[in-house]
Parts: C-alpha cells; structure tokens; sequence
C-alpha cells in the first residue's frame, strides 16, 4: 500500500494534473510538496472550469486544502510502490534490533568525591 505522501514525493519532478476543488486544473511539473499537500509547480498550464480560458505559467503554488483529485503517470506509482516495498523490507532487517549496544553502559560515573 502507497501513502498518498509518499506518492506525491516520489512524484517530484514528474508531470502531473491537478483538479482543485473550484473545478480549475493545473498541469506540469511538480517540483515540491510538503506535509500539507501544498504543491510547488513549474511550467503550469492551467484551465478555467469550463475548460475555454487557458494560461500559461512559469511556477505555481497549490495549497493542498484546495486538491480534489491528482493524475499522475503509472510510471509514478509503480516507483512509489517499488520504493515502499524497499523501506518495508529495510525495517525488517533492522541490524541492531534487540541487540545490546557495545558501546553502551561502558562510560564510568566519573570520580566520586570523598566525605
């Protein structure tokens, strides 16, 4: 299973169309997003709801409450889920889990002052 926001990072730097909640779209580039779903595009064209007015911009910025839906290439998500698959498969072979620590416990206490 692929998190929407691993999607979207895997997503940098790939095409993709946005379709916000006002019913405009915006289509290029994804060059950044964060936590929030906030979306930073370049080389953005976007259309009016009815589809008849177009403009062409250089970078744009989406805030992510504004999203209804994203349409990315397969080859995005097929990254994204290879991606996951290989941070899953990292958690499992875990070196050090519930091994002791060689290094740990092995500090003293310093010098203790005489009464």
């Amino acid at each position: 299973m692929v998190l929407p926001l691993t999607l979207l990072r895997t997503a940098q730097g790939h095409p993709m169309l946005v379709e916000l909640k006002n019913g405009e779209t915006c289509s290029g580039i994804l060059t950044t997003c964060d936590g929030f779903m906030n979306l930073h595009m370049r080389n953005v064209v976007r259309t009016s709801r009815e589809g008849d007015k177009f403009w062409k911009i250089n970078e744009c910025f989406v805030r992510g409450n504004n999203l209804k839906s994203v349409r990315l290439p397969d080859q995005v998500a097929n990254l994204a889920e290879e991606e996951s698959r290989r941070e899953q498969l990292g958690n499992l072979q875990s070196t050090n889990r519930g091994k002791a620590h060689p290094q740990r416990g092995r500090r003293g206490r310093g010098k203790m002052g005489m009464h």
